[in-house]
């Protein structure tokens, strides 16, 4: 057990029957604050909690096991209307979503989200409490947003310590429930459905490695080159007996890199089983034996849900963007000095620099029992 990275925990929870929790954005981000959400839900049992996302991550966020219901941000029509110059348009969704906020007649808004848009969404559901971080950790002002700040202890935090602090603010127990030696709650569903097509095409131990070789269509600089994967899969092959599965998400440039994979590779690959959805995902990612990927949802969400990982690095901060501590996991990275970075570059001379042996000897390693020290540097970082 450690101790919460929150400094100013309040001494009880305020009184709430209707939560809304914000959290928009991508599926790593949704994944990684489910856990948290779990825990928000026990020190409300008999509340009724809402959560506000964007289109992409709500199938994910309507898996939640503690979740009454699904508000979708519709984030594209806004963006449509600001870059189209259409104020009346955009005055117009901005009403809409402000009356279907108030008709929630929320008593408590718990912003995991921490930026300008999650500030005004907060503030227009005119709720009596409503809890972010204080600055730095909330950003774009979104803390002006709140009637509670939470403050974060000095130091570097991942996303999944933060999402936890957000919560202990609200005056859960100080000490953080989700340590590495204590199963956390994923608060995710796996989809009976999926879970028994899966086990009609393999039997109990006969999955092979999952490896997600793409990453969002806005950062290609995150991906591992698609040749290393191919000699990955085929050294896995040989090493497992079992050909590696490969997913892909909805971009079509993902697509064609997994098609190509599993063209190159053999025998040695395939492309993952079902027709792409997110429950499907899940459930093959919860019932996997390893995870391979780059800075990715699938990556974040297999390391929820507790499966092994094995988590290629190049511009992305280590630190905030660790897998959860309670999956088995081994981070690579071998960075240049403009490493962690938020632009990228096209060469992404920082991923093509991480090895295939290297990434096979940490699969192995998990593959087989091992499990990283979560007191010991990545592999491939200096202390």
């Amino acid at each position: 057990m450690t101790l919460s990275a929150c400094a100013n925990p309040l001494e009880r929870p305020p009184r709430a029957e209707r939560i809304l929790v914000i959290r928009l954005g991508a599926l790593g981000d949704v994944a990684r604050t489910m856990p948290a959400v779990a825990r928000l839900a026990k020190i409300y049992p008999r509340a009724r909690l809402t959560w506000l996302v964007e289109p992409a991550a709500r199938p994910l966020v309507a898996l939640g096991s503690q979740v009454d219901e699904v508000l979708v941000f519709p984030r594209d029509r806004f963006v449509r209307a600001l870059r189209r110059g259409h104020l009346l348009r955009l005055v117009s969704e901005t009403r809409q979503i402000a009356r279907t906020l108030r008709e929630g007649r929320f008593d408590l808004v718990v912003d995991f989200h921490g930026l300008f848009k999650s500030g005004v969404l907060s503030r227009l559901t005119q709720a009596p409490t409503r809890v972010a971080w204080a600055a730095p950790t909330g950003r774009e002002g979104s803390q002006w947003a709140a009637t509670h700040r939470a403050k974060m202890r000095p130091g570097r935090w991942s996303r999944h310590e933060r999402n936890a602090a957000l919560v202990s603010y609200l005056g859960a127990d100080a000490r953080d429930e989700s340590s590495p030696q204590t199963a956390p709650n994923s608060g995710i569903r796996i989809d009976l459905a999926s879970q028994a097509v899966l086990r009609t095409q393999f039997s109990a131990d006969g999955l092979g490695v999952v490896l997600h070789p793409g990453s969002s269509g806005g950062t290609p600089y995150k991906r591992w080159p698609a040749s290393h994967f191919v000699s990955l899969a085929q050294a896995l092959r040989e090493a497992s007996g079992r050909p590696c599965l490969i997913t892909a998400g909805p971009d079509s440039a993902e697509r064609h890199i997994a098609q190509r994979i599993a063209q190159e590779a053999g025998a040695s690959a395939e492309i993952a089983p079902g027709d792409g959805t997110l429950a499907e995902l899940v459930a093959l990612l919860g019932q996997a034996p390893l995870v391979v990927a780059g800075d990715s949802g699938p990556l974040q969400l297999a390391a929820v849900l507790g499966t092994p990982v094995v988590q290629i690095l190049g511009p992305t901060d280590p630190v905030e963007n660790a897998p959860h501590p309670y999956a088995p996991s081994r981070v690579l990275r071998v960075p240049p000095p403009c490493s962690p970075c938020r632009s990228g570059c096209s060469a992404a001379p920082c991923m093509r620099a991480v090895d295939v042996e290297s990434v096979l000897a940490a699969a192995l390693d998990l593959l087989h029992g091992a499990r990283q020290n979560p007191a010991a540097p990545p592999v491939g970082m200096s202390p």
